[in-house]
């Protein structure tokens, strides 16, 4: 007997990618923007070591040095290179971002759809924790922990994994609900289904695209969030390059005229960096939500 696994395999492989492919040729403009700098930024990310010219924290001349051959973006207050900072900068901020992101999902998320599947007092008694967390406002929160822990990078990403979590919670349990009346999940509790393989298999793929969509968002708010806390000089600590702190180090230049010569932009770069990955981060989800949610577009 001919075994058409394998045959069936490839099919469904074949089929998937023409679909991804079909509809990334219906993105808009938009769209393509956002992901072409979200490939960007991920590839100076991923590479740093081999596409800075410089090192991270690594001293070259006078300080505030304007643009030149040696020095594509000129040199900060201390004589380093901008753009390598920059670039090691995109490694660092969107690195630990990304971290705190997906740990945030996965503690707020498994507790939602536990909490939606459960119900009784583990629904109530998260809930109310959470609604207690939502009170506080975040950035006030992270800098008063991160005042009593003590400033690093692994107490960031647990404080704002933690106040993120609670923001998830809320929007796991809410979908969650939603799909955990619906009939295939009781004809899959009547078949003796257990409490995994409903939420593998029945839930998690109903609601996915809208924690995806979330996913976005929330990577957005903790992206800005340590750039925030790196500027008022409680998040990444020097001499890491960051975003946040870079705008801080050169915020004095800020006050300089710009007929000053030579005009030094050093703060704008950053500030530059952090603006453009927040906005392309928003075309790709504003798409993907309008993709999702089964709109067509207007003729």
């Amino acid at each position: 007997m001919t075994n058409t696994t394998p045959l069936r395999t490839v099919k469904a492989r074949r089929t998937f990618l023409e679909n991804v492919i079909r509809t990334l040729k219906s993105a808009p403009t938009s769209a393509w923007f956002g992901m072409i700098v979200i490939l960007i930024y991920l590839i100076a990310a991923v590479f740093a070591p081999l596409i800075a010219p410089y090192g991270e924290a690594e001293v070259l001349g006078k300080a505030y040095l304007p643009s030149s051959a040696e020095h594509f973006l000129g040199t900060d207050q201390l004589g380093r290179d901008i753009f390598s900072r920059l670039i090691y900068g995109a490694r660092n901020t969107i690195g630990i971002a990304l971290l705190t992101t997906l740990i945030s999902f996965f503690v707020g998320g498994t507790l939602g759809i536990l909490a939606a599947l459960k119900r009784g007092w583990l629904d109530q008694g998260v809930s109310r924790v959470v609604d207690a967390f939502l009170a506080i406002p975040v950035l006030i929160f992270a800098l008063m922990m991160l005042a009593v822990v003590g400033k690093g990078i692994g107490n960031l990403i647990l404080i704002l994994a933690l106040l993120d979590s609670t923001r998830v919670f809320r929007l796991a349990r809410a979908v969650a609900l939603n799909s955990a009346v619906m009939d295939y999940v009781e004809a899959a509790r009547l078949r003796g289904e257990g409490t995994g393989w409903i939420v593998f298999r029945e839930i998690v793929p109903n609601i996915l695209p809208p924690l995806i969509t979330e996913f976005g968002l929330r990577f957005c708010f903790v992206f800005l969030t340590i750039a925030a806390l790196s500027f008022l000089g409680v998040g990444i600590q020097p001499p890491t390059a960051d975003w946040g702190s870079m705008v801080a180090e050169n915020k004095s230049l800020i006050n300089f005229p710009v007929r000053t010569f030579p005009y030094i932009p050093a703060p704008f770069y950053p500030a530059g960096a952090i603006a453009l990955l927040t906005v392309a981060v928003n075309f790709v989800v504003d798409w993907f939500l309008h993709k999702t949610s089964g709109l067509r577009d207007g003729s």
